[in-house]
């Protein structure tokens, strides 16, 4: 017999032993014949998505089997896979998570091991009690330091200086178990950083060990960056989170016990990617989703998603207002082979909101358009909300006739399909050295704007750093101080990727240019110069991930790299779970008190694979 014979009738055992105790089958001998082959399943439902090939977003099946049966098992049936797991069975998906993986279900999917902390005392906050005075412990809490969404740490709370580079060591590194990316950005606060995982673990850390305080699991992967703020009508405080089943959370930030949980959105398909921001008690959630990937498959009925921007009492968690970015979706009547088609569709927010308070507005930028007969007037564009109510007091559109719902050859595509230019990147509200305030947006279409907030964003000036692809142009973030605006490259569909430019705030002319610098990770699928991820900024200094896995920190004043960490490896991690480093997309670094923290990894997105948590100080 051989190996791949004993492997599917050990497989066929186990399976049927589960369903046995779960109460699934009888006992009858045919059971154990019936056990589903999930190579078969995964061949017949999965493959066309997850094949490695072309312009699919999905993880190819090499980094699918870094995962844990548990964590295929949760995208399927409560993660981003669930509209696709909901046509399988239990069995169908517990045999495709275990083909995928190699290994039957079982362990620990927290990954903590031996990395629990001794003690769990009360988070020392400034100016709790029984805390620091006030102002001792700076914090980053969400996407920003600062509700403008700028990503600018000052210097006092950065704790951190260009002269400080060369003296950084890596401190500690954690491991997250089944995930093959590190995605959700760290928050600090006090003596606490915490962060979400792949497959659903919100963890409360040490930061100057690592050590675990407590963790709680969300129902999907977590990859919004929590918010951190006090929780309204009381003394405690509070972590705010989305996760990719469109649920938001509050949960208590000393114990992680859960205090609410809101399903914002009802569509199969809708999930939180951008990090709610929290503003005088009421937390603004971005919504977004994934539809526009499922219009790629045979028989599906385009589309019917509606982005929206909704508010939330911070304290209960009930909804106060929620703004749709899109009508209601009609009947357009049937593609060629029959099917239903609906329209329109579309303009999730994919980024983190802005407040404007001397306006009292709060700003998104869109997406594309998912259906239709035109593109929507509110995609790929800039919103404005009014805070107290959800009125949308204006919108400024930057790239028009943005449909673009499904995969090349699919029947609901339409003869030219958009070219899905979002925007990834949240709005920076800043101020200009002339005293003018200004809004700067960044797009996956490579271009960059400066927009007039009293003038229902006029645009002062626009710069094109890339030529863009669906990957970005400008992907998940850019950074501004008060002279220049910082705009990374992705352009990863290209034959140059990456890139790094500056540019003058107020001409919107270009400071200085950063060539792509020679690759850290030598070559293969995913090893490129694309500078996906959001940089961050100290006074003198960007710091920008690239997608080659390196961590650079560049000069403010023409450009040139004054330091660099290489994640291309695999770290000794406090949990005992093996890590490595890979591509750095989505999140940028967060510093606080002289302490600069980096998740690495992202295994789509023509990323590579990774799974770390680095914590880095100055000795």
């Amino acid at each position: 017999m051989g190996q791949r014979t004993v492997w599917r009738a050990r497989r066929g055992q186990l399976i049927t032993g589960l369903l046995l105790a779960a109460g699934l089958v009888g006992t009858s001998p045919v059971a154990a014949q019936d056990v589903p082959d999930g190579a078969v399943i995964f061949e017949r439902e999965c493959s066309r998505c997850h094949n490695g090939a072309g312009d699919t977003r999905a993880p190819a099946p090499d980094v699918l089997r870094r995962r844990s049966p548990e964590g295929i098992l949760a995208a399927l049936t409560a993660g981003s896979m669930r509209p696709q797991g909901g046509r399988l069975n239990g069995a169908e998906r517990r045999a495709v998570a275990e083909y995928l993986s190699g290994r039957p279900p079982g362990g620990d999917v927290t990954g903590i091991g031996k990395a629990q902390c001794t003690a769990n005392p009360p988070l020392r906050l400034a100016g709790r009690p029984g805390g620091p005075s006030r102002g001792a412990l700076p914090g980053w809490s969400g996407w920003s330091p600062s509700a403008g969404n700028t990503r600018f740490q000052p210097a006092a709370e950065a704790g951190l200086t260009a002269a400080d580079l060369s003296k950084l060591t890596l401190k500690w590194a954690f491991g997250f178990p089944d995930a093959t990316s590190a995605w959700s950005q760290p928050t600090v606060a006090g003596d606490r950083l915490f962060v979400g995982s792949q497959n659903g673990t919100v963890y409360a850390l040490d930061i100057r060990t690592g050590c675990v305080h407590w963790t709680y699991t969300a129902a999907g992967g977590v990859r919004t960056a929590p918010t951190f703020g006090p929780r309204p009508g009381s003394s405690a405080f509070a972590l705010y989170f989305g996760d990719t089943g469109a649920n938001v959370y509050a949960v208590d930030a000393d114990s992680g016990e859960v205090l609410w949980k809101r399903r914002v959105d009802a569509h199969p398909f809708a999930r939180v990617t951008g990090t709610p921001t929290l503003y005088q008690g009421r937390l603004y959630i971005p919504i977004s989703s994934l539809e526009e990937t499922a219009a790629g498959q045979p028989g599906y009925e385009c589309c019917t998603f509606r982005g929206s921007l909704m508010a939330v009492d911070a304290r209960t968690g009930d909804v106060l207002w929620q703004a749709y970015t899109v009508g209601i979706p009609q009947p357009m009547g049937k593609n060629a082979q029959g099917v239903q088609l609906y329209g329109p569709s579309g303009v999730g927010i994919w980024s983190a909101p802005t407040i404007d308070a001397k306006r009292g507005v709060v700003y998104a930028g869109t997406g594309n358009t998912y259906s239709g007969r035109t593109a929507e007037p509110t995609s790929d564009a800039v919103m404005a909300f009014d805070l107290r109510t959800g009125a949308v007091k204006w919108t400024r559109q930057l790239t028009a006739n943005d449909i673009f719902g499904c995969r090349a050859g699919s029947p609901n595509c339409l003869e030219k399909a958009g070219p899905d230019f979002d925007f990834g990147s949240p709005v920076m509200l800043t101020t200009r050295p002339d005293g003018r305030d200004v809004l700067v947006v960044a797009q996956k279409s490579g271009l960059a704007y400066a927009l007039n907030p009293d003038r229902q964003g006029e645009v002062l000036w626009q710069y094109r750093a890339g030529q863009g692809t669906i990957w970005g142009g400008i992907q998940w973030g850019a950074a501004v101080d008060g002279e220049q605006a910082y705009l990374p490259v992705s352009d990863i569909r290209l034959d140059t990727p990456g890139g790094l430019h500056a540019v003058s705030l107020t001409t919107g002319e270009r400071a200085w240019y950063h060539a792509p610098p020679p690759l850290k990770c030598g070559s293969g699928a995913g090893c490129s110069a694309a500078l996906i991820s959001a940089p961050t900024l100290i006074p003198g200094v960007l710091f920008s991930g690239s997608n080659d896995g390196a961590l650079r920190a560049h000069s403010t004043k023409d450009g040139s790299v004054v330091w660099e960490f290489d994640t291309n490896r695999e770290f000794l991690t406090v949990n005992g779970v093996r890590a490595t480093g890979g591509s750095i997309q989505g999140p940028g670094p967060t510093i606080v008190k002289g302490m600069l923290f980096l998740n690495a990894g992202y295994g789509d997105h023509m990323g590579r694979a990774g799974n770390v948590l680095l914590a880095l100080g100055v000795d």
